[in-house]
């Protein structure tokens, strides 16, 4: 009976070890070349977006193609991008991103690129898993903002370029965030050019012995790697208070 017992449960279903909750997509999307969004909204009607041939690798090189690209004012709506995931999504200037969900995140799940320093992307709703370096990758200058999403097995949620070529002061802000463990880092910033992040209504699940960092500060380059300074909440560069954060 042991054996039995044993056996039925290797064989059970395997539920998310963190508990995240991702939707169940509509269909199949392939996509072998990278979806350009001039303008307007993109809605994918929760299909499951997944690349072929040249997005097809699945690795972790750098410079890839993204499954979709942003023009400057564009919004993506109800779409869940599968694997294998390229580079995610581009955002080329201001661009929304809404309910959207990256089953297993490639290089990266979202990059924000552009040039103004008054730029926003905003992330709201949908969630990601299994992103072995970063989430969202913000290379370009003005302000993202994350708001009630989820993330489950991941590098960082997000990070300030720490060696563009072109550095510029970056901005986050965070709320009504859900991290599920395991993972390593929320949000990592260039404080020597000013950055800010803005966090609250954060939970951490999981993470009894409280591994995940919050906020990682680094010094960035314009060449070769960055080196971390510090972490933790202050009154210049990680805004918050210890009382924004929540564990369970």
């Amino acid at each position: 009976m042991m054996f039995v017992a044993a056996l039925a449960t290797m064989l059970a279903p395997q539920a998310q070890a963190a508990g995240s909750t991702f939707p169940t997509p509509t269909g199949q999307k392939p996509v072998s070349a990278t979806i350009k969004v001039p303008s307007g909204t993109y809605d994918g009607g929760m299909k499951r977006f997944y690349g072929t041939g040249n997005l097809g690798s699945g690795g972790q090189n750098e410079n890839q193609d993204p499954i979709f690209q942003l023009a400057d004012g564009a919004t993506l709506k109800n779409v869940v991008l599968g694997a294998p995931a390229a580079d995610g999504v581009h955002c080329l200037g201001t661009c929304t991103l809404t309910n959207v969900w990256w089953e297993d995140v490639g290089e990266d799940a979202a990059t924000f690129k552009g040039t103004s320093s008054s730029q926003t992307m905003t992330i709201n709703g949908g969630g990601a898993r299994k992103a072995s370096d970063k989430v969202f990758q913000h290379n370009g200058p003005g302000t993202m903002y994350i708001r009630n999403f989820q993330v489950d097995d991941f590098g960082k949620l997000y990070r300030s370029c720490g060696n563009c070529k072109k550095q510029y002061k970056r901005d986050v802000v965070l709320e009504n965030i859900t991290a599920f463990s395991p993972g390593k880092t929320l949000v990592g910033i260039n404080t020597n050019y000013g950055d800010t992040a803005r966090l609250s209504k954060i939970t951490i699940v999981g993470d009894s012995s409280r591994k995940i960092v919050v906020c990682e500060k680094y010094r960035g380059v314009t060449s070769g790697e960055p080196t971390k300074i510090g972490s933790g909440p202050d009154s210049t560069n990680c805004l918050y208070k210890t009382s924004d954060v929540t564990y369970r």
